[in-house]
C-alpha cells in the first residue's frame, strides 16, 4: 500500500511540473516564439505575462536597421501608461562592478582570481534607445525608461553613478520596478492609446 501512495505522490507531482510547464509556455508563445532570444529573455517574457501585462504590450528581440546599414538589436520593449522601458537582459556570475559612466564594467569570478571586462550595459541600453527613438516621431515625444536585468547568479558590489532614470535590477524587482515606473511618472502623452 505504501508503495502505491508513493508512486501517487510521485505522479501526482510530475503531472503538475509538465502542467506548469506546458503553461510557462504558452505564456511565452503568447509573445514570442519558444526558440527565439535567450533564455533568460524569455524567462523575462514568461515573468511579465505572469504579471498578467497583455501580450501586444510586450516586444521581443526586436531589431531595429540603422542609418549605416547595420542593426541593434533590443532584447524587450514593454508599452506601459507611463512610456516605453527597454529591457537590456544580462546573464552573469560573480561580483560586478561599474559606473555609469565608465565605458566598461569588470566581472570577479574565483573570489578574485578571475576578471573580465564587459561593455556597460547601461550605455547599450542608452543607444538602443537612441536607436529607437529614430524610428518614430512618436517615439521621439514620449519617455522612454531604460532597465538593465541581470539574471544569473551574480552581486552587484559596487555600482555607481547611475542615472536616476535607469534601473539596474536582478528579476525578483521585475514588478516593483513597473510599478514604481508607472506609479510615479506621468501618463505618457500620446495621440490614442494604442501608439
Amino acid at each position: 500500500m505504501e508503495l502505491f501512495i508513493v508512486a501517487a505522490i510521485i505522479f501526482i507531482v510530475l503531472y503538475g511540473l509538465i502542467h506548469e510547464n506546458g503553461q510557462n509556455q504558452a505564456l511565452i508563445n503568447s509573445v514570442t516564439e519558444s526558440d527565439r532570444g535567450y533564455s533568460s529573455e524569455r524567462n523575462l517574457v514568461l515573468a511579465l505575462r505572469k504579471l498578467d501585462i497583455h501580450p501586444d504590450a510586450i516586444f521581443h528581440d526586436l531589431y531595429l536597421q540603422k542609418r549605416n546599414g547595420s542593426f541593434a538589436q533590443i532584447d524587450l520593449v514593454l508599452a506601459t501608461s507611463a512610456g516605453l522601458i527597454v529591457f537590456e537582459v544580462k546573464d552573469y556570475s560573480g561580483w560586478l562592478f561599474g559606473s555609469g559612466k565608465s565605458t566598461y564594467w569588470t566581472q570577479v569570478l574565483a573570489y578574485g582570481r578571475k576578471k573580465y571586462r564587459l561593455y556597460n550595459p547601461l550605455l547599450q541600453n542608452q543607444r538602443h534607445i537612441e536607436e529607437l527613438r529614430k524610428c518614430s516621431i512618436q517615439f521621439s515625444r514620449i519617455p522612454i525608461f531604460s532597465v538593465v536585468i541581470f539574471y544569473g547568479d551574480c552581486e552587484f558590489k559596487k555600482l555607481h553613478s547611475i542615472p536616476n532614470t535607469v534601473f539596474v535590477i536582478k528579476p525578483y524587482e521585475i514588478k516593483r520596478t513597473i510599478d514604481f515606473i508607472t506609479t510615479n511618472y506621468p501618463k505618457a502623452n500620446s495621440y490614442r492609446d494604442w501608439e
